[in-house]
């Protein structure tokens, strides 16, 4: 797909969708909203999929309806992950690499918000930089050899919230022990998974590496994200949004993952979603990269705190970089 022909009036839809059989996909976060239905359109055609999700009693359910609409001979199951838990994050690679022998990519969907008071992971992490990011960051490593076996992708899904907070990493307090604001700090978590992508972009042309990494967004779409744990003023200032027509449906959300993750030609050094209105809804195109989103130090500096802080050594664990002799 060409950059032009993202612009174009309906910009990307499913209809673009060809054949995917013998093609495998993991979706984080997948048994409701956004992951779920980036699943139904992967597996409309043909595609396999395993869901990685914490629940799995929802994830039964889902299955059960993806096999109602699809047949029983829908290619879709489940492992488990919880993205609050590094060593969920683990085992989960574990069975992936003894279970699925080749994944095409990789959809970093998973995801909680909007968080109404400081919580924390198992590690002890602030609980959405914790999921949101670190959760993703340990799984991308832990996965890399597989993805570059089949020169496959990473798909990962931020948030147009990314811009509505601090537009940098708050180092000195990563935890926001001082100053915890339910919606900064979710900006936070958004901004570091894409100063991650973007990273790794780097780090994978520098080594010439086969895995193609592209960062999106869904848009204001009407899902569960927004829970009980979020504020009384956040679940309210959404309720209206939903009220007004201004959320899109959990399927239209999915069209920018579906398409990053199945597209040919698309550039990576970019950011996609819809382009309507505030970028809540509209045509699934590029969208505006902030500059301060690639700010190669702050950059840096993340990803070596996120090495630090999940234990995982990219240098060391992974093929990703040209190691000496």
């Amino acid at each position: 797909m060409t950059k032009s022909s993202l612009h174009e009036r309906a910009g990307w839809t499913p209809t673009r969708m060809n054949n995917l059989k013998d093609k495998t996909y993991l979706v984080t976060g997948a048994n409701s909203g956004v992951g779920f239905q980036t699943c139904r359109l992967l597996l409309s055609k043909g595609a396999s999929i395993v869901m990685l999700n914490r629940s799995e009693s929802k994830s039964k359910l889902a299955i059960s309806d993806l096999r109602q609409e699809f047949g029983n001979s829908a290619q879709v199951r489940f492992i488990h992950l919880n993205l609050a838990s590094l060593e969920s994050v683990k085992q989960c690679a574990h069975t992936v690499l003894e279970q699925v022998p080749i994944v095409h990519a990789l959809i970093c969907n998973g995801a909680i918000a909007q968080i109404a008071t400081q919580q924390f992971t198992e590690d002890g992490f602030e609980s959405q930089l914790g999921v949101n990011h670190y959760g993703h960051f340990l799984l991308c490593g832990l996965l890399f050899d597989r993805l570059e076996a089949s020169q496959g992708r990473i798909v990962v899904v931020s948030s147009e919230g990314h811009k509505m907070g601090l537009r940098s990493i708050q180092f000195n307090d990563i935890n926001w022990d001082n100053n915890y604001h339910p919606n900064k700090v979710y900006s936070q978590s958004k901004l570091a998974q894409m100063m991650f992508a973007y990273e790794l972009q780097n780090k994978i042309a520098a080594n010439k590496k086969q895995v193609k990494v592209y960062v999106c967004h869904p848009g204001a779409s009407n899902t569960s994200l927004i829970r009980d744990s979020a504020s009384i003023t956040t679940r309210l200032t959404w309720s209206i949004m939903v009220k007004l027509g201004l959320a899109q449906s959990a399927e239209k959300g999915a069209y920018p993952s579906v398409m990053c993750a199945i597209e040919e030609d698309l550039e990576q050094r970019a950011y996609y979603g819809p382009t309507g209105l505030m970028n809540f809804g509209g045509p699934v195109g590029q969208c505006a990269l902030q500059p301060f989103v690639l700010d190669g130090e702050v950059m840096q500096k993340l990803w070596a705190l996120s090495e630090v802080s999940t234990k995982f050594d990219w240098c060391k664990d992974t093929h990703l970089y040209i190691k000496s002799s």
